[in-house]
């Protein structure tokens, strides 16, 4: 097993066993003011672009799933303009991207697409969404919203290394705490190691 088989089995099976709450797609609204606690506060600004993580099933039923959320997000970009595009990484996990510079929209569309998977009865295998901003020097922050815990945490990986900016990430805690429901055990706050210099889901 890699590193991200383990990193997202981890969001998924161990996480699972360890859930304090059913997630809610709700709490992905949530984001829809915190984003702006990240520009003003934080000169954290949104990059235009989300994702939402989920694992495949080799199924006709789970196919059809995957057709309804493409034909909510064609149906919604009318109103929203929003972007969204599927691919499966190396790893077999497949991903929803989104893009749009209202993130209101971006938030909404998400919310839409994780919803629609949890209709058609296959809510158990969302991962996370991730939520992707400027990190205040250079590289990228993200909230990332674990579906097994029912929670976020920040995510900040240092441009070009497997490390992760610690000091970024309690910020980001300790300003966005109570606006967000952040996950209180950091032994959850699994990094989504980029390929490359890019985002997680590339």
């Amino acid at each position: 097993m890699g590193l991200i088989d383990g990193i997202r089995s981890a969001l998924g099976i161990q996480a699972e066993r360890s859930a304090t709450r059913a997630a809610d797609p709700e709490d992905l609204f949530g984001m829809s003011t915190a984003y702006l606690t990240m520009s003003a506060d934080l000169d954290c600004p949104p990059v235009g672009q989300a994702a939402l993580s989920f694992a495949d099933v080799d199924s006709t039923e789970f196919a059809d799933a995957r057709r309804a959320v493409e034909r909510v997000l064609d149906a919604g970009a009318s109103e929203t303009g929003t972007v969204a595009t599927f691919h499966e990484d190396r790893h077999g996990y497949e991903w929803v991207v989104l893009e749009d510079d209202d993130f209101e929209d971006l938030v909404t569309s998400i919310h839409f697409a994780a919803d629609t998977l949890i209709e058609e009865g296959f809510g158990s295998r969302l991962l996370a969404a991730l939520f992707a901003f400027e990190a205040p020097d250079e590289g990228y922050a993200y909230w990332v919203y674990s579906f097994k815990r029912g929670a976020y945490y920040p995510f900040a990986p240092e441009p070009g290394a497997r490390e992760r900016d610690a000091a970024v990430e309690f910020k980001l805690q300790s300003v966005l705490d109570g606006e967000l429901d952040v996950e209180s055990d950091e032994s959850y706050w699994y990094p989504l190691w980029p390929e490359n210099a890019g985002h997680p889901w590339e």
